[in-house]
């Protein structure tokens, strides 16, 4: 029988408040900086925002990546929880893994650009955001406001927004995913597994069926 892929099972989802949420944000440390709370005084929220909204800067969508996030939304249905409405977060945990994962709604960064243009950049969850905006689906994201002026993004929002954003089954040599801001543009990465478990990850297996 053919292969075909599908995101692992879960056995178990534990779900977190709001409140939760926002003070495991504000203990995210930077990447290269562990000494630097990205989000400590920032304004945290969790909005339902439309997917016009919400500005890309991956120029990209992998139909693998988004077809295991279609999986994702199944199997957690069957637990009784929306991938688009999460208020809060969840921990998962699944068939074969002794680690849990956490999961978070997608995060959104307001960003002020050079030219002062606005724009809600979406900083993690770009193929959840798709497959909302595929499914006609206002999501609910964790929306940040006040981001220190010198840790923006690390990269800028696509100029053509969603126009210029194709699906593709991979990607290939030479193929520009982002714009980066600056030369060293992992000194801007948050590091969201500096106080949650796994963000990201694991993603999948193969099942026959």
């Amino acid at each position: 029988m053919k292969q075909r892929y599908l995101y692992m099972e879960i056995t178990k989802v534990v779900r977190h408040t709001p409140g939760e949420l926002v003070d495991k944000l504000r203990r995210v440390t930077m990447l290269t900086d562990p000494d630097c709370y990205i989000y400590r005084d920032v304004f945290i929220s969790l909005e339902k925002i439309h997917t016009n909204y919400l500005a890309p800067a991956q120029s990209y969508v992998l139909t693998g990546e988004l077809q295991k996030v279609r999986e994702l939304k199944w199997e957690l249905a069957r637990h009784g929880c929306d991938l688009f409405h999460l208020d809060g977060y969840v921990t998962l945990y699944l068939a074969g893994y002794d680690e849990p994962v956490d999961l978070l709604p997608p995060v959104i960064e307001e960003s002020v650009e050079a030219d002062g243009s606005v724009f809600n950049i979406i900083c993690d969850g770009m193929h959840r955001v798709y497959l909302a905006r595929l499914e006609w689906i206002v999501p609910q994201v964790i929306f940040i406001r006040g981001v220190p002026k010198d840790k923006p993004y690390y990269a800028y929002p696509l100029p053509g927004g969603w126009s210029q954003v194709v699906l593709r089954e991979d990607l290939p040599p030479g193929f520009i995913k982002k714009w980066h801001r600056i030369a060293e543009y992992k000194s801007l990465y948050r590091n969201f597994n500096s106080a949650f478990h796994n963000v990201g990850g694991p993603r999948g297996h193969f099942r026959k069926g």
